[in-house]
């Protein structure tokens, strides 16, 4: 079956007849904004295959319009036997019709018929398969009758096509035995294969845990009390040997006898330390006897050199203070020469400028003469701008302009005013002129005067006439147009226009005069006068009563001056030079001399401090000294080479100390050990351990073999479930190999060597392997999903096509959440599957799905032109 063409009326927004036509065979778009009717589309096709003409339920009543009204949809398709047109309305005059070249072929219950076996009888139909409703991209959406209707045709389908629904399971027996292993199983373990509470296998495990628990503990306790009987024996073997009367005499003789040494050993030592600290006072007197024998002849040594070289920094001090004497007189010879020097620098600096301003004001008298006559003229141009600038006043041009257009336009307005105000003509009897007034004023005779607002007009003698005009003189404009002309004025002080423009023409001739001013002014003049003055004043001017010298004369001169200073400024910077040298030696001379004498007063200072003794009586001193710390040091020696070992002796008592009452302690323990090991043998002897250990062995092993046995057949038992499943499992994959066929290329587009794996209820993919990783469906993203959704679509129209029920795939917005890349990749596969099969996709997405390609539909009103074409 293909659908050629759809018509709608009374469906939704379509009040008028509406229609789809010229779908093609293979890929169908028919891509349009939001809420043009492309869902309306989609479930009016599903009401007309699915829907009863006299049903009235939920989905067909959301066919009708807001207006009312009743439903009708007609679709043409085309079969093996030609082109049909199938056709239905409900609520009101409800029919089912199907017609062939303009024949009818059947109609109401016959027309259900024949639709339902156009669809192969299927309840669900392709739809649940291959047709697609806005916002159910998942194979799982939808109602529970419609997952229910699905699941059906999925199975139908699978069933026809792989004659496999018995070999899934492996035939009936082998769900018997697969059950009755099961239940056999279910008596020792659970479902996860621990052993079931209270069963055989737990009681069993039990069993054997509890008789191994008692083993042990009586095992321990025979353990207990062979132990406790060899360590009684170990006690009174220790307890003998310990409190016998010859081991406690030879230890207490041991004892005395290094109590004895250790105390000879100690008197020795204190005598060794006696000797000891006089060898040290010795030592110590030596010492002070060196150091004053020494100190006394580095003593003397010092005061010989100091005085030494006093008396040679004296000489040399007074040397360099003559030398600094002599240079001190040739530095001030030196700088008067240079004093005299640069005074005649400067004299012939004043006569050689004397020449050259002299020569100067000879060649510059005509270009004074110039200077000046520019200036007085630029003076007098600039007087004439400032006379100008200064009687300058009125408006611009500009503002003239401005202030005629305010009086133009209050002059409309007051025309306007006028043409429309009441008016009021005054025709006075002779004698009467001006008996009436407004306000001050009176009212002229015979001419018309314009009242725009309520006016009192007073009359001589008579009274007062109240006069008013009507709404329309109510005006304000000339008001406002008024008022802007007297702010216009004011701002140029004029009382009216004619003295404004007064005043502009005034202001243009000054501007003009100011204008001319500065032309002159800038030709006389360009970078301003007191420029030209500074030009003036650089050129110099003769005195009359100067004798200028002659310029060449007085430059040789001059020449000669600065020679004679730079010979002097040198010579005085060389006299500076050595005198500041000589003053820095003479300088280091008297600090070295100064630092010398104090030298000699500390070394003399030292030598006083000694007192009168002589360096031999020193020397004599240290030798006496020197002796008597030999002495002293060789009786230690002798006494230190003689002395007992003091650490050996105190070793020796504490060991001896050690051994005594580690007995005594051990006595101690022993005794009550021995009681409570007799108590405890008594206690156990009286028990049986021995002959109840051996009866709870006897015990264990029994259940033992009772465990062992059933495990064996648990284990008997899972791996016969394990066969058993392994074998079903083998079928179910050949169940689903039709499919997993059709898919797997669709499949390698977006992720190649990827492959789904299918749930044995659901008859729908429940995991995606990609690269050794299972993920299951529900966790992927929604655009992985709705990806995986519209391929398996297409691989089930590819299926119903090979059972011999073909029919259109029909999409709407089923690409929702897929990126841009993927997208490409399933339009791909979308032109894959439309070899052979008609898809028709209904999308919003026109950016999108503008590289889908395709026959391009559009959903269209029927007016008389095209339903005659359609006819």
């Amino acid at each position: 079956m293909k659908i050629r063409a759809v018509s709608l009326n009374n469906v939704r927004r379509f009040t008028h007849p509406a229609r789809v036509d010229q779908v093609a065979d293979g890929l169908n778009v028919l891509c349009e904004p939001n809420e043009e009717g492309k869902s309306t589309l989609f479930d009016a096709i599903q009401a007309l295959f699915f829907k009863p003409h006299g049903s009235r339920d939920k989905e067909v009543s959301s066919l009708r319009p807001h207006v009312g009204g009743a439903p009708e949809v007609s679709v043409e398709v085309e079969t093996e036997d030609g082109r049909f047109i199938l056709a239905k309305r409900w609520f009101q005059k409800p029919f089912a019709t199907v017609h062939r070249d303009g024949g009818l072929v059947a109609q109401s219950d016959e027309a259900e018929a024949w639709i339902g076996t156009l669809l192969g009888g299927d309840a669900g139909g392709p739809s649940g398969l291959i047709w697609v409703r806005q916002g159910m991209t998942d194979l799982t959406a939808g109602s529970k009758k419609e997952q229910d209707a699905a699941l059906e045709a999925r199975r139908d389908l699978m069933t026809s096509v792989g004659a496999e629904v018995e070999a899934m399971t492996g035939g009936r027996r082998m769900d018997a035995a697969l059950a009755r292993c099961r239940e056999e199983l279910a008596n020792y373990a659970t479902a996860t294969g621990r052993p079931r509470a209270n069963g055989p296998w737990k009681e069993a495990q039990d069993r054997v845990e509890e008789l191994a628990l008692r083993r042990n503990g009586l095992a321990t306790t025979a353990q207990d009390l062979h132990d406790a009987l060899a360590e009684r024996k170990r006690a009174r073997r220790d307890l003998r040997e310990l409190e016998a009367p010859e081991a406690a005499q030879e230890r207490r003789e041991r004892l005395e006898a290094a109590r004895t040494a250790h105390a000879a050993a100690e008197r020795h030592a204190e005598k060794l330390e006696a000797e000891a600290r006089k060898v040290e006072m010795a030592r110590l007197t030596m010492d002070a006897a060196r150091t004053r024998l020494e100190s006394l002849h580095a003593t003397l040594t010092e005061q010989s050199e100091a005085t030494r070289l006093v008396a040679d920094a004296e000489a040399d001090a007074k040397e360099q203070q003559e030398l600094l004497e002599q240079q001190r007189t040739s530095r001030d010879e030196a700088d008067r020469a240079f004093q005299a020097a640069e005074a005649a620098l400067k004299d012939a600096e004043r006569g050689n400028a004397l020449a050259l301003r002299a020569k100067a004001a000879l060649d510059g008298a005509d270009r004074r003469k110039e200077l000046s006559e520019r200036i007085a003229q630029a003076e007098r141009a600039r007087s004439t701008m400032e006379a100008a600038a200064a009687a300058r006043r009125g408006p611009d041009a500009e503002t003239l302009r401005r202030i005629e257009a305010l009086a133009a336009a209050h002059a409309a307005a007051v025309a306007a005013r006028n043409a429309s105000a009441t008016q009021v003509v005054a025709r006075y009897a002779e004698g009467r002129e001006g008996a009436i007034r407004d306000g001050d004023a009176p009212l002229p005779a015979g001419k018309p005067v314009p009242l725009a607002r309520i006016t009192h007009l007073m009359i001589k003698g008579v009274g007062e006439l109240e006069v008013r005009p009507g709404e329309a003189g109510d005006d304000h404009s000339v008001e406002a147009a008024a008022e802007k002309l007297r702010k216009a004025l004011g701002e140029v002080d004029a009382d009216d226009f004619d003295d404004a423009r007064a005043a502009a023409d005034v202001r243009a001739k000054t501007e003009r005069r100011h204008d001319e001013a500065a032309a002159v002014l800038a030709s006389l003049a360009p970078d301003s006068i007191d420029a030209l003055r500074d030009a003036l004043g650089r050129i110099p001017e003769l005195e009359e009563d100067c004798e200028a010298p002659d310029p060449e004369e007085a430059e040789a001169a001059l020449d000669r001056a600065r020679e004679a200073r730079e010979a002097a400024r040198l010579a005085r910077e060389t006299a500076m030079e050595r005198f500041s040298d000589l003053r820095n030696a003479a300088s280091r001379a008297e600090a070295t001399l100064a630092s010398l004498r104090d030298r000699l007063a500390r070394a003399e200072a030292a030598l006083a401090k000694s007192g009168e003794v002589s360096e031999d009586d020193l020397a004599t001193e240290a030798r006496q000294a020197v002796d008597v710390h030999e002495a002293a040091k060789a009786a230690h020696e002798e006494k230190a080479r003689n002395a007992p070992d003091l650490a050996g002796t105190g070793a020796v008592v504490n060991r001896a100390e050690s051994v005594e009452q580690q007995a005594r302690d051990e006595i101690t323990r022993l005794k009550p050990l021995l009681a409570r090991l007799d108590e405890r043998i008594g206690r156990s002897a009286g028990d049986a351990v021995e002959e109840r250990l051996a009866e709870t062995e006897q015990e264990l092993e029994a259940a033992e073999g009772t465990l062992a046995r059933i495990e064996h057949e648990v284990a008997v038992l899972t791996r016969l479930e394990k066969a058993l499943e392994a074998s079903r499992n083998e079928a179910r994959e050949r169940y689903f190999e039709p499919i997993a066929k059709e898919l797997k290329p669709l499949l390698h587009l977006l992720w190649p060597d990827a492959e789904l794996t299918w749930g044995e209820e659901s008859l729908l993919p429940d995991k995606l392997v990609r690269n050794g990783q299972s993920e299951p469906i529900d966790i992927l993203s929604g655009g992985t999903q709705e990806q995986i959704a519209l391929l398996v679509r297409l691989a089930f129209a590819r299926m119903l096509a090979a059972s011999g029920r073909k029919a259109p795939v029909i999409l709407d917005d089923a690409l929702v959440f897929t990126d841009d890349d993927r997208i490409e990749r399933m339009f791909d596969a979308l032109h894959r599957q439309a070899g052979d099969l008609q898809i028709i996709v209904l999308t919003c997405r026109q950016r999108a799905f503008r590289e889908l390609g395709g026959k391009a539909l559009r959903l269209e009103p029927v007016t008389a032109a095209n339903e005659t074409e359609v006819c």
